[in-house]
């Protein structure tokens, strides 16, 4: 059995909304897998609530969301209330897609871990996740 150290971190990639542009989190959802974590794609088309149940059903050590619909001032924090309504509020959440630098921080002040704007290099998002996401107990 693997000890926590062990464990390879697991990332739920998701796409809320009715957003159907999904080549940014196949990319992101690819490369994190090419670097070693276990990653859940969740597909287009997903609530929050259909997100957090997700999150909690596969014991996932942070969420990423990928927007690019606008509605990321809306969903985001919905997918962060869903979280908390099943006792999962520690799981962190990060996002990216066609987020406005205005935006950011009025995101990250509702909980959201990290904000990736439009062309962040994938380097950058590996370095970030290795350097900030640790297995959940």
């Amino acid at each position: 059995m693997e000890t926590e150290s062990e464990r390879r971190v697991r990332i739920l990639v998701a796409k809320p909304g009715l957003d159907g542009h999904d080549r940014g989190a196949k990319i992101v959802a690819r490369a994190l897998r090419d670097a070693g974590f276990e990653v859940v794609y969740t597909g287009l088309h997903q609530t929050p609530e259909m997100i957090a149940s997700a999150a909690v059903q596969e014991d996932v050590d942070a969420v990423g969301l990928s927007i690019m619909s606008g509605a990321h001032n809306t969903l985001f924090p919905a997918v962060l209330g869903a979280l908390a309504a099943r006792g999962a509020a520690d799981i962190p959440v990060f996002g990216g897609g066609i987020v406005p630098d205005e935006d950011t921080a009025r995101l990250e002040a509702a909980g959201v871990l990290k904000v990736f704007g439009p062309g962040t290099p994938l380097d950058s998002i590996l370095e970030w996740v290795r350097a900030t996401i640790r297995p959940r107990e």
